[in-house]
């Protein structure tokens, strides 16, 4: 029944929830307004809480679309294909050279991608256009690849940070963690916007909720400097689990102060391992010790 005059469901069709906490209706927005005094320090408690739970919700991390293996940390071990809108690994894309050569080419070629078999834009004009074309249907990804082109000015783009922070927004919002972790990094900076630190935080904390394990350190870290450390264990948990080296550190430091249990930290430890082992394989390893060697 509305919260304000006790009017039921059976008495009007529009009873709507709260906005914010989700715990109450109401019958109008009148209603809504002669309520809000006596509801509006329990609405923004049960709305922090709702928002804590989506904020330490942990994701599954996106997978290489061939080899079904969780996509590592690092950006040079995995590659954005323009021809089709798909993240593949360096593993895959390793493989799928090996397998050109097998059958009869006489060099290493890694231009034909290995998901949709198509070949490589061939100039940086036609790459854009690809990237457009994959924009026009949707793509996060192509948004994101586009935005880092106009962030750095290259790909025969010229610097455009305005441009660039529009297309990192709407990757994120198309799903795309990383853009949201740029576009944060560009409030951090002031790169095409004027610096503002809750608007960085806002980002990395979507970014974090898409996934983003760099965006989860920088709140952890944020948090411990605030004296927020139980927050900051939580951010650091959750980026460790899913094979986070560096957070790891912190969760131990955690354990070894006692703002984390033993079992806590076995089971975060346990976990940063299985990760770890799902994010390897030997054509992983193989293409990092070509990249060392080159």
């Amino acid at each position: 029944m509305c919260a304000n005059c006790g009017k039921g469901e059976e008495e009007s069709d529009n009873l709507k929830k709260c906005s914010a906490c989700l715990s109450v209706k109401y019958c109008s927005r009148e209603c809504q307004a002669a309520h809000r005094p006596q509801h509006k320090k329990e609405c923004k408690r049960r709305a922090a809480e709702l928002y804590d739970e989506k904020l330490f919700k942990e994701v599954e991390r996106e997978e290489c679309p061939i080899c079904m293996a969780p996509l590592p940390f690092e950006n040079n071990s995995s590659c954005f294909k323009a021809c089709c809108g798909k993240i593949i690994c360096m593993g895959c894309i390793y493989a799928m050279a090996i397998s050109e050569m097998d059958r009869g080419k006489k060099q290493f070629d890694d231009q034909i991608c290995p998901f949709c078999r198509e070949t490589n834009a061939t100039s940086e004009k036609e790459e854009n256009k690809l990237l457009k074309k994959l924009m026009d249907n949707g793509n996060g990804g192509a948004f994101n690849q586009l935005a880092g082109y106009y962030d750095q000015g290259i790909n025969g783009l010229l610097q455009d940070y305005q441009k660039a922070n529009e297309f990192f927004l709407k990757a994120g919002e198309l799903g795309h963690s990383a853009a949201y972790f740029s576009l944060a990094q560009n409030y951090v900076f002031g790169y095409g916007v004027e610096v503002d630190t809750k608007k960085a935080r806002h980002y990395f904390e979507l970014a974090a909720m898409s996934g983003h394990v760099q965006a989860r350190q920088n709140l952890g870290c944020e948090e411990w400097e605030k004296g927020n450390k139980h927050r900051a264990m939580k951010h650091w948990s959750i980026a460790a689990r899913a094979g986070h080296e560096d957070t790891l550190k912190g969760v131990k430091r955690g354990y070894l102060t006692g703002l984390v249990t033993k079992d806590e930290y076995a089971n975060t430890l346990r976990a940063y391992h299985e990760r770890q082992k799902e994010m390897k394989s030997e054509l992983r390893e193989k293409v990092a010790v070509l990249g060392k060697i080159m």
